[in-house]
């Protein structure tokens, strides 16, 4: 049954999606697009419109990936009452193991923060968290976020390298160079 199968990837998730939610999309790519539940297109349309709205990524796309899997993976559950027990599942799912972790874990962790161990514990995670964000971009570098054509690809490539740098060199608030290179891309594509 889909409900178990969503249940136990989100539980996957929830548990190893250490770093927030960009570095739970190569968590989440792997456990929802590959089985099939969504196509490629649909996942970077999840991303880009879980970052659009409010909460955490993680949360958002587990929301929208319980409804919508349901009626993918079978037509007799294409009813949206099975999506929103499905929404409802994979949401509680995901954050059901931070709930764990951060009400057990939470009192050792502040009790012995000076401890080597907790030490050498966050020391390990935050390389891999790295990690796991930098596959997140590498995920996101595909053919429906930069085009298939070598112009398109070279057009995205140029626009986020720019959007970028301003990032980097100046301090003018992201929100600015989002909309932005909202009408650039208007405008050349």
């Amino acid at each position: 049954m889909i409900y178990l199968k969503l249940i136990w990837s989100y539980l996957k998730i929830g548990f190893f999606g250490f770093g927030g939610g960009y570095a739970m999309l190569a968590l989440i790519e792997n456990e929802i697009v590959t089985p099939g539940w969504i196509t490629e297109q649909m996942f970077t349309d999840i991303v880009a419109i879980s970052q659009m709205t409010p909460g955490p990524i993680g949360i958002n796309s587990a929301t929208y990936i319980g409804y919508v899997a349901p009626g993918v993976s079978s037509p007799a559950l294409a009813s949206p009452i099975y999506g929103i027990i499905g929404s409802i599942l994979c949401t509680l799912v995901v954050v059901l193991p931070s709930f764990i972790l951060v009400r057990y874990a939470g009192h050792y962790i502040t009790r012995h923060h000076d401890s080597p161990a907790i030490k050498g514990i966050f020391a390990g995670l935050r390389p891999v968290v790295i990690g796991l964000i930098a596959s997140a971009a590498l995920i996101l570098m595909n053919g429906e976020n930069f085009g298939t054509t070598t112009p398109d690809i070279i057009k995205s490539t140029i626009l986020a390298v720019t959007a970028l740098a301003i990032v980097l060199t100046t301090k003018i608030h992201p929100i600015k160079i989002i909309i932005a290179s909202g009408f650039i891309g208007w405008l050349i594509f």
